[in-house]
């Protein structure tokens, strides 16, 4: 077990101690392993921390790399080298430490190559051809870590020869990308720079010393990406001559093995025939998530994922290759492809930079959409609203007090003999007939 986690307490200036008994400490404490056949490194010792460093990877992590994957080394040997190596990289400021107990028997992490039998006198070239088969396999594991500490492990192994130009040109290709992404970085901070003595209003001298930093910046960064071109092409050429000796190598085997001995098995043709089914699919695997289309670890496995990911570049390199099984047409084929090939799929919120996801942020008043995109928020306007008008009461029926009743009363006209009922004279003939009785008024013949 390798824990590298002993980092500084970022909150240790502003802790307090709440309890006088209680301090706060650096590090982690000493922990031993209680079962036998069990071995801890840890990246520092008990009461300590480790440092960052400066670049991409901490000193623990580089020395591991330099050392872990040296085919046949104990790992307490192993161990032992990448503490030399911390205290040096750090001028004695930290210390590696294991605790634990292993047995008598080496324990390494690469496995030892296998040495053939003595070849017979009639075949002087075996030991020739077998050091370019281990060349072959370290260096082909070198490309499947990809970084700069693997290929320097594996140019300190094999300083010269073809494989060791191989590595070089990988180194190359390495500085290159490295160049081009600091050459980007730089042109945008030169960007922005220039864009907020705009926004400020600074003085025209500054704006142009901006304005010329962000041409300079530019101009690199265009540099930068034409020489990593150039070290891809070279690369790749490489990579092309490698796999077309390689592939006439073998058939020549294949050809003096059937020439010389038809029924008998020569190791030298059988080591030349290629590398075991298992080490074909974890290279092709390791391709597959050089170029982008495996998320998963390359443990030689063609599972269902493997499947798809071949699957995938099929699909984005334009290929016809089998899925069904990791073959070395496959390899060659997935080699050849200097750049990625799937494209870089990132989750919500996130959108793609290069060869990583970056977390998409909205300027003020805006906000991400289902689209992963940033949408202006619209403003809220006051919405005018009818309201309801008020229900009418039902009208009552009047009540009128007593006293505010007006009663009209209209006077009765004088009645009497030679009257009518409205109190009119009466006519000669209505006198005639007898209208100035109630009966002849009432006979409707009398007004």
């Amino acid at each position: 077990m390798i824990l590298d986690a002993c980092r500084d307490n970022p909150f240790s200036r502003t802790m307090k101690r709440t309890v006088a008994s209680r301090a706060i400490g650096q590090g982690l404490a000493k922990v031993e392993p209680t079962s036998p056949n069990v071995l801890i490194a840890y990246s520092a010792k008990a009461g300590s921390t480790a440092a960052d460093g400066d670049g991409k990877n901490s000193p623990f992590t580089a020395a591991l790399s330099h050392h872990l994957t040296k085919p046949g080394l104990d790992v307490r040997r192993a161990f032992g080298f990448v503490r030399d190596e911390v205290l040096k990289t750090t001028g004695n400021k930290q210390e590696p430490f294991v605790y634990g107990s292993l047995g008598g028997e080496d324990v390494p992490l690469v496995p030892a190559p296998a040495r053939p039998a003595p070849a017979a006198a009639t075949a002087p070239a075996a030991p020739t051809l077998n050091a370019q088969a281990e060349a072959r396999r370290d260096y082909e594991l070198a490309l499947q870590v990809g970084n700069r500490s693997a290929l320097n492990a594996f140019l300190a192994q094999y300083p010269d020869g073809f494989y060791a130009s191989l590595a070089k040109l990988q180194l190359d290709k390495i500085t290159a990308e490295e160049t081009r992404v600091a050459a980007t970085e730089k042109a945008r901070l030169a960007e922005q720079e220039r864009a907020r003595l705009a926004a400020e209003g600074a003085q025209k001298t500054q704006q142009a010393k901006a304005e010329a930093d962000v041409r300079a910046a530019e101009q690199a960064r265009i540099a930068a990406e034409k020489a990593k071109q150039v070290a891809q092409d070279q690369a790749a050429a490489a990579e092309q001559k490698r796999i077309t000796a390689e592939k006439a190598a073998a058939e020549k085997a294949a050809t003096d093995k059937a020439a010389t001995d038809k029924d008998k098995a020569v190791n030298m043709a059988a080591l030349d025939a290629g590398p075991p089914q298992a080490d074909v699919t974890k290279s092709v695997q390791a391709e597959l998530r050089r170029v982008g289309c495996l998320s998963a670890e390359a443990d030689g496995n063609w599972n269902t994922a493997a499947q798809r990911s071949l699957t995938l570049f099929n699909r984005y390199a334009k290929t016809k290759l089998d899925t069904k099984l990791a073959s070395t047409d496959a390899l060659d084929t997935i080699k050849l492809k200097t750049a990625r090939v799937c494209p870089v799929v990132c989750e919500h919120g996130y959108k793609a930079d290069g060869e990583r996801c970056t977390k998409i942020t909205c300027a003020a008043g805006s906000f991400l959409n289902d689209d992963n995109e940033c949408e202006k928020r619209r403003a809220n306007r006051p919405v005018v609203r009818r309201d309801r008008p008020e229900a009418r009461p039902v009208p009552e029926a009047r009540q009128v007090s007593e006293s505010a009743r007006v009663v009209v009363r209209t006077p009765r006209a004088p009645t009497g003999a030679g009257l009518s009922s409205t109190g009119r004279p009466l006519t000669g003939q209505e006198r005639a007939v007898g209208c100035h009785s109630y009966g002849a008024i009432m006979s409707g013949v009398c007004p």
